[in-house]
């Protein structure tokens, strides 16, 4: 993996504590606002703050590009922001932060097959380990497996997988346009998908304080502003490198839910979650001791 300079790092350290705190804020408003409302919510408010910052900037939207961004906008917010929603009603924020991991072996498959990257037998190894961790995290969680536990991780699994699949599709985009004006466009694609199933369950919906708070904050910071930074990295590193932040959202999202939430840490979740970062790191190529060495005073 190419080398990563100190401000990426950081950068990827942000996100990852950014969108490991969204599926706590995700399990406290999906029950009450409903998934199709939450995630409309959510977009429309990322959407707006991107929007806001445009127009401040004085940048244009890629109006050419609709296509590309109607199907960036369904693959990397629409399709795995409803996923994650639906799955908080069955799945602790901890075993959504884990699974969400799963997003590392699926981008080094599509960067393969994209012809962006190899696979090499440590990059297997790292996938099987991922599948064999989601296994035991389904399985021997402190949750029991039930049939709507399953069919949740498995919308978990498909949501990573979105995530995975478009990072290269992202990254050649952002030589097309700026990382400013693909998040914005995104959001206001995969908002327009989503408004007519928000609209058909509003009544249903549950505008508690914490629901609209926790929405607030996602929309504003877990979305709009981190789409808009994970972008900025994306454009100056390999799409392996930038979905390396997937290593670390976990160690936020289990930590969030278990002290925000009382969710309980089971020997399912934690041996299953280790080779899951195993996998990341085996994928990815991510040495932590490297990574750590290069914040060392007069290193960029």
């Amino acid at each position: 993996m190419p080398a990563v300079k100190t401000r990426h790092f950081l950068q990827l350290v942000l996100l990852s504590a950014l969108w490991g705190a969204s599926f706590l804020f995700i399990r406290i408003a999906s029950p009450l606002l409903g998934p199709n409302v939450m995630a409309a919510l959510r977009i429309g408010l990322g959407t707006l703050t991107l929007v806001a910052i445009m127009r401040a900037a004085g940048e244009p939207w890629p109006w050419r590009h609709w296509r590309e961004l109607f199907g960036l906008g369904t693959l990397t917010v629409a399709v795995p922001f409803l996923l994650y929603a639906w799955a908080a009603l069955h799945l602790p924020a901890g075993y959504s932060s884990l699974l969400n991991t799963m997003a590392v072996p699926f981008s080094v498959l599509a960067a393969a097959w994209m012809k962006e990257d190899t696979l090499s037998q440590r990059k297997w190894l790292g996938c099987l380990c991922g599948f064999a961790g989601v296994a035991l995290i389904v399985q021997l969680g402190p949750v029991e497996p039930t049939p709507s536990l399953l069919v949740a991780a498995l919308a978990c699994i498909i949501a990573s997988a979105c995530y995975g699949v478009s990072t290269t599709w992202m990254k050649r985009a952002t030589t097309r346009m700026s990382p400013l004006s693909i998040a914005a466009g995104i959001h206001a694609a995969a908002l327009v998908l989503l408004l007519p199933g928000a609209a058909w369950s509003l009544p249903e919906a549950r505008f508690t304080a914490g629901a609209v708070a926790a929405v607030a904050v996602m929309g504003i910071a877990t979305s709009g502003l981190a789409y808009w930074l994970n972008l900025r990295v994306l454009a100056q590193v390999s799409p392996v490198a930038a979905m390396s932040s997937a290593f670390m959202i976990p160690l936020f999202g289990v930590a969030w839910g278990h002290v925000f939430l009382g969710e309980a840490l089971g020997p399912g979740m934690l041996w299953g979650g280790a080779l899951v970062l195993v996998a990341t790191g085996l994928v990815t190529g991510f040495n932590p001791l490297r990574w750590l060495g290069a914040l060392r005073p007069g290193k960029e």
